[in-house]
């Protein structure tokens, strides 16, 4: 249990200690004086909500059971939060996460407030049925934990499976680029001394018009040949040298012919085009020399990809395998629970028929495998989902899960907190409320906030929260001022006699 709340400048309230006595811990006040500030400082050391004073402190009893590997704890532990840039937690002195306090402290600390539309999900709902199978069936316990053992197992395989599916996808895409750069170079085939070659070839045609036409012009040498041969016979000079060059240039004249011949035959098209393709390569490259080098580092590629299907057939068969054995597994987990269910919807009806509801079931549906089975869980109540109830169904069915929850697991452990659980409801179903609430208070700690005179009639304890301008103040009441607190409530501000009649009748009841 609580023992003792300290906060200093909590937002309103400048400073506010209270001592807590066990049972029934109601806290009411006209709306906006901080009750759900004050709430809000206790939720707050066990991890549940923001700290929002500049220092709070909590003293409780140590649950039975309360452990930790990583924490001493005292049999009052004190939990301390100081809020400067930061918030900072601490159990017993010692440093913890404000995340470590809510796990640490999530068996025993149970919160319902009136403006949370949640409770009924799915999860929470599995989670119930599971904690009271826990308490009975110590078989159930081992084989949800097989399950869980397994399942986990089986998300890495599928996770591995994914991770080669993935690599697979990838190596496609590595093949598929590598063999098209291959087949684009080697469909140009290019050669090493290839590119000055056909630039000499492009040069010469570029020139061919005007070789023809020297050629043309140049052959009028000849015809002086023999009159220069004759001359030097009449001066009786050696004109070998003569005779030599004219031999040599009638060869040079007879090659440039056939080269123009040639040029003449040469598809100009082909060889620009060619020029195109190698030109396209080494702007690519940087030269043919590194393309040929580029297309035999992609011909090695190629041919070291590796193929891993025998792994991915491995677990593929693994997954399938497994994926049936969880499925036969989580049906028995389920069977299980079905039939747990409807002794809890037996068990709440009870509660039900106390807050003037008519009697729930649970309903089953079939889903995929997950970590807790394959169970999607819902409540129907007279023929209506959870999702399509009123404000105050929703409040009173809530109450009715805690309190079966509470009673199948493990009694008196902790504290419940209820924060305006008992809002948008008839008087009748006011009163129900207030007594199942103080029914809760005999074996649990309960805090509630409420506005409705029948469960401040049902407290142990009666802590008014009031507020003076922009201060609040918070004060235990004694049986007077739980009369005029009361009566109040009932009859407002200016609460007549026939209210304040009401209030003490209803403490006496």
């Amino acid at each position: 249990m609580i023992e003792r709340l300290y906060a200093k400048s909590l937002l309103s309230f400048p400073n506010v200690e209270l001592e807590f006595s066990p049972g029934l811990v109601v806290f009411s006040g006209p709306s906006g004086a901080g009750k759900s500030v004050l709430m809000g400082s206790v939720l707050a050391g066990f991890g549940l909500s923001e700290g929002l004073a500049e220092l709070s402190e909590l003293e409780i009893t140590r649950p039975e059971g309360l452990v930790s590997a990583l924490y001493d704890l005292e049999e009052t532990p004190v939990i301390k939060l100081i809020k400067k840039t930061s918030l900072r937690c601490y159990l017993d002195g010692q440093s913890i996460p404000r995340r470590g306090l809510k796990e640490l402290f999530a068996p025993y600390v149970h919160y319902l407030s009136v403006r949370d539309r949640g409770g009924f999900e799915s999860e929470r709902l599995i989670g119930l049925i599971d904690g009271a199978l826990a308490v009975t069936d110590a078989a159930f316990v081992t084989q949800k934990e097989t399950y869980q053992n397994r399942y986990a197992i089986l998300r890495e395989k599928e996770t591995e499976l994914e991770a080669i599916l993935q690599s697979e996808r990838e190596l496609a895409e590595r093949i598929e680029f590598a063999t098209y750069e291959i087949e684009k170079i080697r469909a140009i085939d290019p050669q090493e001394d290839e590119l000055e070659s056909l630039m000499a070839t492009k040069r010469q045609l570029s020139r061919i018009e005007k070789i023809n036409d020297a050629l043309s012009r140049a052959e009028g040498i000849f015809a002086a040949e023999g009159a220069v041969e004759e001359l030097f016979g009449l001066l009786e000079k050696d004109g070998s040298y003569f005779s030599d060059a004219m031999n040599q240039l009638r060869s040079d004249m007879e090659a440039s012919e056939q080269l123009a011949e040639e040029l003449a035959e040469t598809d100009v098209e082909a060889v620009l085009d060619r020029l195109e393709a190698l030109n396209g390569l080494i702007k690519r490259h940087g030269s043919i020399p590194e393309a040929l080098a580029y297309l035999a580092d992609k011909e090695a590629e190629l041919a070291g990809y590796t193929h891993i299907e025998e792994d991915k057939s491995a677990l593929e068969a693994f997954i399938t395998e497994e994926t049936d054995a969880l499925k036969a597994l989580s049906g028995e987990i389920s069977t299980l629970r079905r039939a747990k269910a409807d002794e809890l919807a037996e068990k709440m009806s009870e509660y039900l028929h106390d807050l003037k509801l008519p009697a729930v079931s649970f309903l089953f549906e079939t889903t995929e495998l997950s970590e807790t089975g394959n169970d999607r869980i819902d409540l129907e109540l007279a023929g209506s989902t959870t999702a399509t109830l009123s404000g105050g169904e929703h409040n009173r069915l809530r109450l009715a899960l805690m309190a079966t929850a509470l009673s199948s697991g493990t009694r008196g452990q902790g504290v419940v907190i209820l924060d305006e659980i008992d809002a948008n409801v008839s008087g009748d179903e006011s009163i129900a409320i207030a007594r199942m609430i103080a029914d809760l208070s005999r074996v649990y700690q309960v805090f509630a906030i409420s506005h409705q005179p029948h469960l401040a009639a049902q407290a142990d304890q009666h802590i008014l929260v009031t507020k003076s301008g922009d201060v609040s103040h918070a004060q235990e009441l004694d049986s007077d001022g739980r009369v005029q607190e009361i009566a109040r409530i009932v009859g407002g501000e200016t609460a007549d006699e026939e209210a304040v009649a009401f209030a003490r009748k209803l403490l006496r009841s």
